[in-house]
């Protein structure tokens, strides 16, 4: 059984910066597509980021391109979310998922972490 944990997430004033871990337990993690969605209160959950399994291909909302960067480090089977400039708006919990395909779609996840709430106060 796959497993995600993220962490990394916290308080933080508009203009500042997180940045996201998520370790994948219990599967072959270089084979795993990984995604970062988000939830915000009272809203769907929307995409973020993903990556591809050797981090060759990487995709991102319109609303976080050039502020927000994914990676991998497969010997630590771990993805990140770097986020830099940060606005109320991003506030949210986030999530990272693993997929066997490549899609900016929730549905196509098939692991899921706890989530990890971002705020950021204005």
């Amino acid at each position: 059984q796959v497993q995600l944990v993220e962490s990394g997430g916290g308080l933080v004033q508009a203009g500042g910066s997180l940045r996201l871990s998520c370790v994948v337990s219990g599967g072959a993690f270089v084979f795993l597509n990984m995604g970062w969605f988000r939830q915000a209160p009272g809203k769907e959950r929307e995409f973020v980021a993903r990556i591809s399994g050797r981090g060759t291909y990487k995709d991102y909302a319109d609303s976080v391109k050039g502020r927000f960067t994914i990676s991998r480090d497969n010997a630590k089977n771990t993805v990140y979310l770097q986020m830099e400039t940060l606005n109320p708006e991003d506030t949210a919990v986030y999530y990272c998922a693993a997929s066997g395909g490549a899609s900016s779609s929730p549905e196509t996840y098939y692991y899921w972490g706890q989530g990890t709430q971002v705020t950021v106060s204005s």
